[in-house]
């Protein structure tokens, strides 16, 4: 097998793991039009939880629903303490930009003293090997590319055929219009940063478990490629996000085998600048896109 078909391989899992994070900051900006910068933390706080627990001697993929519920649960604590009194007040999109900056670095220096900068890892073997068309994969990537392929399909569905679905896209089109049709806004609001922050806390153990090691630092790489894969495919664009994912996921470890393993978040990085300098409108001008999945 060559060093690119290993690559390869090594971009479907991460195109994988990229997906339910993009799609998940995708979706808050769609309906709350709100850009979330700390989701990475969110992410590596998840991570942190399953490590916990699977430390205690619980099996990692249990762990990982913890991570989930964790991420939902806290996700929808920050927009209804934080993010909410401010954009009430008619704060300005780069004024919440800020403050969920802010509320990332308070996150990453919460987290700091209780898990240290030692990186650790989760306790779960990674399977047997198996070989697909020249390309060879572990049990433990094969079950990371099965459930994003899950998620990505349950979320398709939910958009597309669920009355909740409907309206969120009403509430992501018009948000005054939707509350004068009857639509509950808040509340649904409330149910997609439940949603989203699941998404979250999952992509979090799963990029923590695609890695070999995983310290608090980390949460800012996994919002590097989040971001990049949503702004690739479109701000707010759930379907966009995950071709974004696609995209990143596979470029990254293909430049992984051509230069250096340690360019890959520089590779995303670089895409996410190249887009937004070619396309500086991209990431602002799609406020409500997530209509568009309709």
């Amino acid at each position: 097998m060559s060093l690119f078909q290993a690559a390869f391989g090594f971009g479907l899992v991460s195109m994988s793991v990229i997906a339910l994070g993009a799609v998940g900051f995708t979706m808050q900006f769609g309906i709350t039009n709100m850009i979330n910068l700390a989701y990475g933390e969110v992410m590596i706080s998840s991570a942190y939880v399953a490590y916990y627990i699977n430390r205690a001697g619980v099996s990692i993929w249990i762990g990982m629903i913890a991570g989930a519920i964790f991420g939902a649960v806290f996700s929808f604590l920050l927009n209804r303490i934080v993010y909410s009194p401010f954009q009430r007040k008619g704060t300005s999109l780069l004024g919440m930009v800020i403050v969920s900056l802010a509320v990332s670095l308070m996150i990453a220096n919460l987290l700091l003293p209780l898990v240290t900068y030692n990186s650790v890892s989760y306790q779960e073997t990674s399977g047997s090997l198996i070989r697909m068309a020249g390309v060879i994969l572990t049990t433990n990537q094969i079950l990371i590319i099965l459930l994003a392929v899950v998620v990505m399909l349950a979320i398709h569905g939910l958009l597309r055929y669920t009355r909740l679905g409907k309206a969120m896209r009403a509430t992501a089109a018009n948000p005054i219009l939707a509350r004068n049709c009857g639509i509950a806004t808040q509340r649904v609001v409330d149910v997609v940063w439940l949603i989203t922050g699941a998404l979250c806390g999952l992509a979090g153990v799963v990029a923590a478990l695609n890695s070999d090691s995983f310290a608090v630092a980390n949460g800012a790489g996994f919002l590097i490629t989040a971001l990049a894969a949503a702004v690739l495919g479109g701000a707010g664009q759930p379907y966009g996000a995950m071709i974004g994912a696609v995209i990143i996921g596979l470029v990254t470890e293909l430049s992984a085998a051509a230069w250096s393993p340690e360019y890959k978040e520089v590779v995303a990085f670089g895409i996410l600048v190249l887009v937004m300098v070619l396309r500086p409108q991209g990431l602002l001008a799609k406020r409500g896109a997530l209509a568009a999945a309709g």
